[in-house]
């Protein structure tokens, strides 16, 4: 089934191997077009395929390349137009299709997640915990004429991105060309997904009595923070719930008026915090739908605090890819990019997947490092491309999801998890008080190793 060559890559460097695989069966270029083809807005295609930009754009997600243009150049004969032309298109690809990028792919990856049975262990038994936040994106350089007079950031959009903790990935992504805009805004078409059993964990700044009462009414659920802008009444008097890891828990009967003034009861979660949070609250209040039966108070209070979730795969895309081109001005190209920085992580979370299979939950959680595939990746990629043709690639949109799944794992098997586990740092120590030499702006590294002076 595979060459010599290409088995040796299969031994060597799994994890590349396994990255190309997944895009060559999920990202491969008719479903990239068709995705295209479907959503595009007002672009058409001529000549430059949606499906080279998206590879383009990947290099630079994954750190092959440092930038779109040193990709085009490396590329420019696969590519086929200028590279005004490559801008051109890049600036002009439709949010629609962005967030159609992430969603339609999102579902295949997760298919292949339920054949290998890698997925996480379930938050809450019974139903499927989505978590909801918000990114925007960092200041972008000032390339664009518009921006060449201010010295303010230049912010090219934000994004509402929906995570499923259980297959630790993003499943949805709602942009947004206005760096501007208020999160809540996007709040209309993130209740048009939601589904009956949905629980959606939130901060409070999707505390919206619309939104929680649109969700009720859609037979889904939610464990959102308070805002204190909420309006409500007490049903009934607060009372002492139990402990839990990081505080003492209440529990009150509450009940909000919906637009028809009828009066809908809901439960407020009050812990109350051993250690106060980095910003000084001694206290957490959540609201919930979720009856008693569901999940008590002390689970509802460890529901939300597994909200972390969502925020450390905002930390690992900044990380461990390159999900912000800040030469990307134009709003567009800017927001495309981020949602490829999306694909890409849920790549490597189909990875992961396949190594909890292997390894155990608990060992790929608390041992791999997310950076260290990502740069395994990097290093290896663009060698292993030049040295396998295209056609060798496409037996694994050709296998079936059995097949496939059976290849993954075996190249699992050949993983060396030494060459990914995190590196531990100590305990922090307090920052040493530095010296100060009057007169001596520069100090002598040698001489100080030496127990010199500096200026002896």
């Amino acid at each position: 089934m595979f060459s010599k060559v290409f088995q040796r890559f299969m031994d060597k460097s799994p994890v590349p191997v396994m990255v190309q695989a997944l895009l060559e069966r999920v990202l491969c270029p008719e479903k990239l077009n068709s995705i295209f083809e479907r959503t595009a807005v007002e672009q058409y295609t001529r000549t430059l395929l949606f499906s080279t930009v998206f590879d383009l754009m990947n290099l630079v997600i994954f750190k092959t390349f440092p930038s779109v243009n040193a990709a085009y150049k490396e590329e420019s004969d696969e590519v086929g137009v200028s590279i005004t032309s490559l801008y051109n298109k890049l600036n002009g690809i439709s949010t629609e299709t962005s967030a159609a990028l992430v969603r339609e792919t999102a579902i295949e990856k997760a298919e292949i997640i339920a054949a290998l049975d890698g997925a996480r262990a379930a938050l809450l038994p019974g139903y499927r915990v989505k978590m909801l936040d918000g990114n925007c994106i960092e200041a972008t350089e000032h390339r664009l004429e518009v921006l060449r007079e201010t010295k303010a950031g230049a912010l090219p959009g934000k994004s509402l991105v929906v995570y499923d903790p259980m297959l630790e990935m993003a499943i949805d992504v709602f942009p947004c060309e206005d760096g501007h805009a208020q999160e809540r805004a996007l709040l209309g078409q993130v209740l048009t997904t939601v589904e009956a059993s949905d629980v959606w964990i939130m901060d409070r700044n999707f505390c919206v009595r619309a939104f929680l009462l649109g969700i009720a009414d859609k037979s889904g659920y939610f464990v959102c923070r308070e805002h204190k802008g909420l309006t409500w009444e007490a049903s009934g008097s607060e009372k002492k719930a139990g402990k839990c890891d990081t505080g003492t828990v209440y529990e009150q009967s509450i009940t909000m008026l919906d637009d028809l003034g009828e009066k809908r009861t809901y439960r407020r979660i009050r812990l109350k915090l051993k250690r106060e949070t980095r910003d000084g609250e001694q206290e957490i209040v959540i609201l919930t739908n979720l009856t008693k039966t569901s999940a008590n108070a002390q689970c509802i209070a460890e529901l939300y605090r597994k909200r972390w979730n969502i925020e450390t795969m905002f930390q690992e895309l900044e990380a461990h890819l390159h999900s912000e081109v800040n030469t990307l001005g134009y709003p567009k190209a800017a927001l495309f990019s981020f949602c490829v920085a999306l694909v890409a992580y849920n790549v490597l979370a189909v990875v992961k997947a396949a190594l909890r299979v292997q390894h155990g939950e608990k060992t790929i959680k608390d041992e791999i490092s997310g950076y260290y595939l990502a740069g395994n990746i990097a290093r290896t990629y663009d060698g292993m491309m030049i040295a396998l043709p295209d056609e060798e690639w496409g037996v694994f949109k050709n296998m079936s999801l059995t097949q496939f799944v059976d290849v993954f794992l075996k190249l699992t098997e050949k993983i060396n998890l030494l060459k990914f586990r995190k590196s531990r740092r100590g305990i922090k120590k307090p920052p040493v008080k530095r010296n100060k030499y009057p007169n001596q702006p520069h100090v002598s590294t040698a001489k100080l190793l030496r127990g010199e002076k500096p200026n002896e």
